[in-house]
């Protein structure tokens, strides 16, 4: 009898460790990055400026996250990737619950290319098709009501202080 309490005892121990670790888990896996913030200015080709607060995605891990898993983003709001090099960069739009324009920046600050409204929660990969240093995400059609194009510039403390 005391063996077979010793093992039911040793049982339950088990049980409750195990439920311990699958909830760390679960907890530790849905642990969100935080975001240091900016405030930058896209500079239309007629010089008009659009002021955006960018959250910034600094760290394989915060890049990884992104805007994954957020259900809204204030109109004047962005996020902000930077690579630390200037290479061909692809996104996509795993977990991402929000149409996002995509604009690809060279490490001068000058866009290259424009993914517009990309798809919500798709794994299709959007290419930068050029070496890129950044990409700065915004609110689906941002890129269409204030007439963004390549060739415009990002003004960012970022990207200013990164240097040539």
């Amino acid at each position: 009898m005391a063996r077979a309490r010793r093992n039911f005892g040793l049982f339950h121990c088990s049980v409750l460790v195990a439920l311990f670790l699958s909830l760390f888990g679960a907890v530790a896996a849905r642990a969100e990055e935080s975001f240091g913030k900016e405030r930058l200015a896209i500079v239309t080709g007629d010089g008009k400026r659009h002021e955006f607060s960018a959250e910034l995605a600094l760290t394989p891990q915060q890049r990884a996250q992104g805007l994954m898993n957020r259900r809204s983003m204030a109109p004047d709001q962005g996020m902000l990737f930077s690579f630390g090099e200037t290479r061909t960069v692809l996104m996509w739009m795993k977990n991402t619950y929000l149409p996002l324009d995509m604009l690809f920046i060279d490490k001068s600050g000058d866009i290259k290319t424009i993914k517009e409204n990309a798809e919500p929660l798709s794994e299709a990969i959007i290419s930068s098709k050029v070496p890129v240093a950044y990409v700065l995400e915004l609110n689906a059609g941002t890129v269409r009501t204030l007439a963004i194009q390549p060739g415009d510039r990002i003004d960012s403390p970022l990207i200013q202080n990164a240097g040539p």
